[in-house]
């Protein structure tokens, strides 16, 4: 039992990790409204993604490499989804204000 209990907790895990993402794709494609999501905090996590795939890879960890796979696709999926709206949106003049400048009195 030992040797495969590893395997079961990361196997739980990684199902569990990856389809936390699967809502927000969803979400993300059918309202194509992206506007909440954080470019750079996917930017992030698609590459921790990559990287904990190669490190599953290197030790030889079926499911770190699997679930990181399959989590950096719908990670890269929101990215894409994100960037190719932010592209498709015109950006109104003015709707980003500038902090002002306190007067005195």
């Amino acid at each position: 039992m030992e040797g495969w209990l590893p395997t079961i907790l990361a196997t739980i895990a990684g199902i569990l990790s990856t389809s936390s993402f699967v809502p927000q794709v969803l979400k993300a494609w059918r309202e194509r409204d992206t506007r909440a999501i954080s470019k750079h905090m996917y930017m992030v996590t698609v590459t921790a993604f990559v990287l904990w795939t190669v490190y599953g890879f290197l030790i030889g960890s079926w499911p770190i490499m699997i679930f990181n796979l399959l989590s950096l696709g719908l990670s890269a999926t929101i990215l894409i989804l994100k960037i190719r709206n932010d592209r498709s949106q015109p950006r109104a003049s003015g709707t980003r204000r500038e902090p002002e400048v306190a007067r005195p009195g």
